[in-house]
């Protein structure tokens, strides 16, 4: 994925001729069309599409070109028609979506939603850049090359969350996030790792009422994926200081590759290959593959 989004270079020309596509006004249909095309959702409140929105953008031969409205600009319109799925959202729909948000998520979340600035969304509508941009002119280039993702990657887990909502899948959308967060672009790595938290509390939250086997365990894992989303954020030191607080507690069957996972990779990721060497046998050969892009792309 990480190849992906730095492969191409997005050029613009302010001569290009394309026909306009007008933005989807629905944000239930732009989630069902953003699955089926393996997209992410680029969306903005009605409201702040009344004013001008100055971008800059490079044109074919590399250079900067000001844009003052990117709403009357065709050219734009279709590089992020060809990124993601675009949707303008009526403010009267507001009330319904801050609901499902409100006292679940950080400040710096709600201030994005509340905004009007764009919000690339995942297929559930969850927000993934939540950072602040001080520019005066959005780099459009920089910003579909930084947040443009081929979702595919994430399809199963997507579509089984989409068709129930449990704990189990919860924590499996959570877990494939945290695997997207090794191979995406590393500007935007924290972000998804923010993201697979959401799913993850929503987990957690979910255990003690539903009638699940080993709660126990899940819990557990609940707790080491959140140190896979430390060793993925180049942090093994710290991952290692709390694995070493977990020695003299029972570590469920389900979860003793996640346990090898974590102690290799950061043992690797530390160059101690000594004590990485005593982990490669539990591995599985997932697992290791696993491993291996994480120290390839964190490093």
């Amino acid at each position: 994925m990480k190849n992906i989004v730095l492969s191409f270079v997005l050029m613009f020309s302010s001569l290009q001729v394309c026909q306009s596509q007008e933005w989807m006004t629905s944000l239930d249909a732009s989630k069902r069309l953003a699955s089926i095309q393996n997209k992410l959702i680029f969306m903005m409140w009605e409201d702040s599409t009344t004013f001008p929105f100055p971008v800059k953008v490079l044109d074919t031969n590399g250079r900067v070109v000001f844009v003052e409205d990117m709403f009357k600009n065709e050219s734009i319109n279709q590089l992020i028609w060809e990124h993601f799925i675009p949707v303008v959202v009526n403010e009267s729909q507001y009330a319904e979506l801050y609901n499902q948000i409100k006292d679940k998520r950080p400040d710096r979340y709600i201030d994005k939603f509340n905004d009007d600035s764009i919000k690339i969304m995942d297929v559930n509508g969850n927000i993934i850049n939540t950072d602040i941009i001080y520019d005066q002119y959005l780099n459009m280039t920089a910003f579909i090359m930084k947040y443009y993702m081929d979702t595919s990657f994430l399809k199963v887990e997507l579509d089984n969350y989409s068709k129930e909502q449990n704990v189990i899948t919860s924590f499996r959308l959570a877990s494939k996030y945290i695997d997207a967060a090794a191979i995406v672009n590393d500007e935007v790595r924290q972000e998804i790792i923010d993201l697979s938290n959401i799913y993850l509390k929503e987990a957690e939250q979910r255990l003690p009422n539903e009638d699940v086997e080993n709660k126990a365990a899940l819990q557990q894992k609940s707790e080491l994926l959140k140190l896979l989303q430390d060793v993925i954020l180049d942090k093994p030191k710290r991952v290692l200081r709390k694995l070493r607080k977990l020695e003299d507690t029972q570590i469920d069957s389900t979860n003793e590759s996640l346990l090898a996972l974590l102690y290799f990779t950061s043992y690797r990721l530390l160059k101690d290959e000594k004590n990485a060497s005593l982990w490669r046998s539990k591995l599985s050969l997932v697992n290791l593959k696993k491993a291996n892009t994480i120290i390839t792309n964190v490093q």
